[in-house]
């Protein structure tokens, strides 16, 4: 890394104190997607996956996740750690986000827990909420990190940060 990690400030933790490979731990935090004024999912369990140089991703339990609102998409992705993931495209009131949510139905074994949870990218919704704070994207396009003021970078994906 050619950057420093940004100094953490009181209940903050760096990314760069995450782990790798990646791990899944429980969540417990207040989750939410908001879209046109439609709530698509809501939760306060599933999971977060970590790793280093990421800011948290959030796994929506399928159950706190309004499927109405979401289909197939043919895209599919590897990841070393967690295996294929299939992709959903999710339709609000007439608003189409295509591929803006990603699940694994036969993950790997270090991350069975996550099995038919949903991911969402923060970027194409009006709002991703933790606790109430509105999320920034993780940059670069292609990573679904949650940045807020909880974690401290700097984050994979900004400009130079390829083979970090």
């Amino acid at each position: 890394m050619n950057i420093p990690p940004e100094p953490t400030k009181p209940g903050q933790e760096s990314v760069w104190d995450y782990p790798r490979p990646a791990i899944a731990e429980p969540n417990t935090r207040h989750l939410q997607i908001i879209h046109k004024g439609v709530e698509i999912a809501s939760t306060r369990t599933g999971f977060r996956t970590l790793e280093t140089s990421h800011p948290p991703t959030y796994y929506f339990p399928p159950e706190d996740v309004t499927w109405t609102h979401l289909s197939a998409n043919p895209k599919r992705s590897l990841c070393e750690w967690k295996g294929q993931a299939r992709y959903l495209d999710a339709t609000i009131d007439g608003d189409s986000l295509e591929a803006a949510a990603w699940t694994y139905p036969e993950p790997t074994k270090s991350f069975a827990m996550i099995r038919n949870h949903v991911a969402f990218y923060p970027e194409p919704f009006d709002q991703c909420l933790v606790d109430g704070e509105t999320v920034t994207p993780q940059p670069g396009g292609f990573y679904g990190g949650w940045i807020t003021s909880h974690v401290a970078g700097p984050f994979k994906g900004i400009p130079g940060s390829r083979f970090w």
